[in-house]
């Protein structure tokens, strides 16, 4: 009779432990980008609890939410692709299983009074949070325009603080994403936008990266994550609802419904077949690979870190497809 007792003690306690292992969210970081702003849409709208997952979402700042990833605190970290390779050298792998968008002109040069063009910078200081997706923004730029880095002089800048560093007359034009960018373009009278991610679409993909552990053991929540996601996508695309999705997001970073509204324009929230051409592997901007790619080569040449990553195994667009 002990014995049983002991057994059924024993059963009894690995179930508590299970169930305690089930009904624990997961645990996703985000932050301030249109494409993950989204998410708020399927957080109000109780979306998550209609596919029948578990999830605890948490608002950063960008570079925190990627300090929190890769200590370990979540399970998934909205980010670039870029830096999904930049958080996966210092030792946190992650696997890019959703692209929620591509940056088409939210990401912008923007030039001071008298800049009009990429060819005015040419002896120019330009104000960029070097190393970061801005940085590779401008070389492209730069590139397109028959010119290079030692063109012009960068700046080192947070990219926070670039709409008050172009103010301030230090620099002539300055890298920066929104709400970064549309800040400055407000704080400094004629000043104007002079080239920006619509010029390059599929530049920056922006993405859920999760940790392999969390994957490998949860493959069916997140699953389900991404099925609530396209959820909360068609909800802002329906002419019936696109108003309520946008006074949510504009809520969530303390706007206005109508001047939020600029921010999705230049962002290209991607439905699940618009987002499936972009999983094939290919070279160039127009595939998550490439783009990948390129951006692994852009964080060796600028130091980010020593040696080229394993692009492929950042990827997993099973997930995707699956749906």
């Amino acid at each position: 009779m002990t014995i049983k007792k002991r057994m059924l003690g024993s059963l009894f306690a690995g179930l508590l432990m299970a169930g305690s292992a089930i009904a624990e969210p997961l645990k996703i970081g985000y932050s301030d980008w249109p494409g993950w702003v989204a998410w708020e849409i399927a957080v109000e709208k109780k979306m998550f609890d209609k596919v029948g997952v578990d999830v605890q979402f948490e608002w950063f700042d960008y570079v925190a939410s990627m300090d929190a990833f890769a200590a370990g605190q979540l399970d998934a970290v909205a980010m670039t692709n870029g830096d999904a390779l930049v958080t996966g050298s210092t030792g946190a792998s992650n696997v890019m299983i959703l692209v929620n968008d591509y940056s088409n002109g939210n990401d912008m040069i923007v030039g001071a009074p008298g800049i009009r063009s990429i060819k005015d910078l040419k002896g120019k200081k330009v104000g960029v949070e070097i190393g970061f997706v801005g940085h590779l923004l401008l070389l492209n730029a730069l590139e397109k325009n028959g010119m290079n880095e030692s063109d012009v002089e960068l700046v080192n800048v947070p990219t926070n603080e670039t709409p008050q560093v172009l103010a301030s007359g230090q620099v002539d034009a300055i890298v920066a994403w929104q709400p970064n960018s549309g800040q400055a373009l407000s704080l400094v009278p004629g000043s104007s936008r002079i080239y920006s991610s619509a010029n390059e679409p599929g530049l920056i993909y922006d993405v859920l990266a999760v940790s392999p552990s969390s994957l490998s053991a949860h493959k069916a929540e997140w699953t389900k994550v991404l099925k609530a996601w396209y959820m909360a996508v068609d909800y802002l695309n329906d002419p019936a609802t696109q108003e309520d999705a946008i006074a949510i997001m504009a809520a969530r970073v303390g706007l206005k419904a109508d001047e939020y509204k600029g921010f999705i324009k230049g962002t290209k929230i991607l439905t699940l077949k618009e987002t499936l051409p972009f999983l094939e592997p290919a070279d160039g901007f127009k595939s998550l690979y490439g783009s990948t790619e390129i951006a692994d080569d852009f964080n060796v040449a600028n130091d980010v870190y020593p040696e080229k990553q394993p692009v492929g195994s950042y990827i997993d667009t099973s997930l995707m497809k699956s749906l």
